[in-house]
């Protein structure tokens, strides 16, 4: 049984390739336009597979910047945006596992709620002041995980270990998300704290002083 959200840092882990993609503040910054109150939007869960890589460059920015965002304000139905969809993940795993949508709910979206709150206090006292300044990560840990591996009977992009820089005050701290997958040409978080974990509670992975480097490669 999961346990109300208590913070646990996990630490350490082998060193990355040194190769990374950055961006800048500047591209941190994004408008919203109001939608038209006719606009349909189509699950994209829904919507079949394919084997494009997702970007690593503005796309993947805008993804993190909303998780940021989601994960200082509390915002819990921001935060699920970002997350796998449940319609993609029943195309993944139907036929494999026994029950797909009660893996997705009572496993993958319990951990991501209380990883939420561990992230959001490992902020310090005053989250909303925090301010996203950097996304990092490296080309080279994006790897193809084809079906009928990892127990998935699709397969799709697999990016371990992005880091998230933030400001608080005038000091520079980051922290990983452990794992995204990709649905089409779109980045999803799967698993925001580490996976495995030292016991089912809310978990930081890796927070540290200054940028850190995002990695290390492998995992599913």
């Amino acid at each position: 049984m999961l346990i109300a959200a208590t913070i646990v840092f996990v630490t350490g882990g082998s060193s990355p390739p040194s190769t990374t993609t950055t961006t800048t503040p500047d591209s941190l910054r994004s408008t919203t336009t109001a939608a038209s109150s006719t606009t349909t939007t189509t699950d994209p869960g829904t919507l079949p597979q394919t084997t494009a890589e997702p970007s690593l460059g503005a796309p993947l920015t805008q993804q993190m910047t909303t998780l940021f965002r989601a994960i200082s304000s509390g915002s819990e139905p921001d935060a699920r945006t970002v997350f796998f969809p449940e319609s993609a993940y029943l195309q993944t795993k139907t036929g494999v596992i026994p029950n797909p949508s009660s893996d997705y709910q009572s496993r993958l979206i319990a951990f991501y709620d209380l990883d939420l709150g561990a992230y959001r206090s490992s902020l310090g006292p005053a989250p909303t002041s925090t301010r996203l300044v950097d996304v990092l990560a490296n080309p080279a840990d994006a790897a193809w995980i084809a079906p009928g591996t990892c127990e998935n009977a699709m397969g799709y992009w697999h990016l371990p270990g992005v880091r998230l820089v933030y400001l608080s005050g005038a000091k520079t701290y980051s922290f990983r998300v452990a794992s995204l997958i990709s649905w089409r040409d779109t980045w999803y978080v799967v698993h925001l704290g580490p996976n495995p974990r030292p016991s089912n509670i809310g978990t930081v992975d890796d927070p540290q002083a200054g940028p850190g480097t995002p990695g290390p490669p492998g995992g599913c």
